[in-house]
């Protein structure tokens, strides 16, 4: 008897049927998984947002504060935002999985204790339109990043990125610019991602 292409002597049915199912049983359970992932933090991003617009989409294990603003189509695989400082984000901002925003420090010069105290300080964060995180960026509070910026995967946000910049490295800089007007023709067409 032949099955998928080999040869079958009689042998252990029990491996023969658990081969052809189980692929299809992983694959089924990583589908199931990626929607309860998707449903799940959405909700919580929704409910502990302070704003949330319209066309949310969440790819990946995502939490915000209750001082994050949101715009609309925003879409996160993979978002962590702390602090107690305020982080705006503007409309149609994507990120890459396993990012971070932060948007507090600790109180190291005016505290009571080395190398800082139980107190924090905290720092906004605004991210305007049409912005693009890489993987694993890092965004530092007291940062603006303009619109239409992209911050390369890896990167360390520590200082305002211009409109149109295209950023990398710890700490990121500015090492190459958008096409600023095709970037202006898109926007006025409405084709955003």
């Amino acid at each position: 008897m032949s099955f998928a292409g080999r040869e079958y002597d009689g042998g252990n049915e029990m491996e023969l049927n658990m081969s052809s199912w189980l692929p299809l049983a992983i694959s089924a359970f990583r589908r199931m998984r990626k929607r309860w992932v998707r449903t799940v933090y959405s909700r919580s991003v929704r409910l502990t947002a302070a704003a949330c617009g319209q066309g949310l989409k969440i790819g990946g294990s995502s939490w915000v504060t209750k001082n994050t603003f949101l715009g609309d189509n925003v879409s996160f695989n993979g978002m962590q935002i702390t602090g107690g400082g305020e982080v705006r984000i503007g409309n149609n901002f994507h990120s890459g999985p396993d990012c971070l925003m932060i948007a507090h420090i600790h109180n190291y010069d005016s505290g009571d204790a080395i190398p800082y105290d139980g107190t924090y300080i905290s720092k906004p964060i605004v991210i305007e339109n049409n912005v693009w995180l890489g993987s694993r960026v890092i965004v530092l509070g007291g940062v603006t990043i303009g619109e239409g910026a992209i911050i390369q995967a890896g990167s360390v946000v520590v200082s305002d990125i211009p409109a149109c910049g295209i950023a990398g490295g710890h700490p990121a800089k500015v090492f190459k610019w958008r096409d600023r007007d095709h970037y202006e023709t898109l926007k006025v067409q409405h084709k955003f991602h």
